[in-house]
């Protein structure tokens, strides 16, 4: 009889367990919620991380395109294939201007359909809409479906995610100047204190350009023209490619670089055996959201390349992405270089959710810059 009861006990306990599991398993009303609001404005929305790799191990493959450095895709590949040995994965690089016009050009006539995920070109930003899988990774991303920052991903689109980010310095000889001449302030360039007009300056031209947009996020667009005007006026050397430019820094033909990058800084500190190469964060500090990525709209297996992104987003997949890209992560990622790097700066960024208008921004501010030509060699 004793034993009798003790196995009623324990049935009762295990149907208990039972019903507390499911409970659990079981979507909360907030996110069915988000998911029925996400499914009536058009997206996909997986309700677990299980359901995503399910589909995922169902569809075998991924084919990605990514503008990140070629030498780190192996790397990543096998880390992602360390996770999710039942893909069969394959990346393939794609960079520049030319680049990003042909993928374009073969999304618009239906010729692409064997790419799982896209790069996103800064440039083209919106050109990219309508091709896209519309998967609410925003969405995903708030209830922890997928394990990706929701500041990674457009908050207005909310089906794009951008792997990486980069910042702009001053950079100087510290042998030609010293810390305390270099400015503390960007008005300070136009200070007669500094002294700064008549060639004594680098200016990138097109990525100068883009620095400048980015602090239209908290100066406002007039001000920044104002600024590029002001920055003309200087007479500055134009230069076209930080390499360049820290090239003539190192070699003491120039001073200081205004608004160089500082992946490329630090870069090009490893190599100079003169060690007189050095840099100063000025605040608010520029930095640019770039290599953005999206499930394509025809992709044949849209959840592997969703898992993907969600890798990139990882500290794992940041981590592999400042050891070999360089120095490129996302700013938002707790414990990546970029973010140690910014920690505790007054920042200005060239959001996602701004990117549409950064094409036309960016126009204006060459524009107040003059058109200028590149004078280094």
């Amino acid at each position: 009889m004793i034993g009798l009861r003790r196995e009623v006990v324990i049935l009762l306990l295990l149907i208990s367990s039972a019903g507390r599991v499911a409970f659990a398993a079981a979507p909360s009303s907030a996110l069915l919620k988000s998911k029925t609001d996400a499914e009536a404005q058009g997206y996909f929305f997986a309700t677990s991380h299980d359901e995503i790799v399910a589909k995922a191990k169902a569809e075998k493959k991924l084919r990605a395109l990514s503008s990140l450095a070629p030498n780190a895709f192996k790397i990543l590949t096998d880390a992602f294939k360390r996770k999710y040995p039942f893909l069969d994965v394959y990346v393939e690089e794609i960079s520049g201007t030319e680049g990003a016009q042909r993928f374009l050009l073969e999304l618009k006539t239906n010729r692409t359909t064997d790419r799982d995920v896209m790069n996103i070109s800064e440039d083209f930003y919106s050109e990219y809409d309508g091709y896209k899988k519309r998967f609410d990774i925003w969405g995903m991303s708030e209830h922890r479906i997928v394990e990706i920052p929701t500041e990674m991903i457009d908050p207005k689109k909310r089906d794009a995610m951008v792997q990486s980010s980069v910042f702009s310095v001053v950079a100087y000889n510290r042998n030609l100047i010293s810390a305390e001449k270099v400015p503390d302030k960007w008005e300070d360039f136009f200070s007669p204190e500094y002294n700064y007009k008549g060639r004594k300056l680098l200016v990138d031209i097109r990525g100068g350009a883009k620095d400048l947009v980015a602090m239209v996020q908290t100066w406002g667009l007039e001000r920044v023209l104002d600024y590029a005007a002001k920055l003309a006026a200087l007479e500055p050397v134009w230069t076209n490619g930080y390499t360049r430019a820290l090239a003539s820094l190192v070699s003491g033909e120039q001073a200081v670089g205004h608004m160089i990058n500082w992946h490329t800084v630090v870069r090009a500190q490893s190599k100079d055996a003169s060690r007189s190469l050095a840099y100063k964060v000025v605040e608010p500090v520029p930095v640019r959201l770039i290599n953005t990525g999206a499930v394509t709209k025809t992709a044949p297996h849209p959840y592997a390349g969703l898992l993907w992104l969600e890798f990139l987003a990882s500290p794992e997949g940041q981590s592999i992405i400042d050891k070999h890209e360089p120095l490129k992560s996302n700013m938002y990622v707790t414990g990546s270089e970029v973010a140690k790097a910014l920690r505790g700066k007054r920042t200005s960024v060239t959001s996602l959710e701004v990117m549409d208008h950064s094409t036309k921004w960016l126009e204006r501010v060459i524009a107040s810059l003059g058109f200028p030509k590149a004078e280094s060699k």
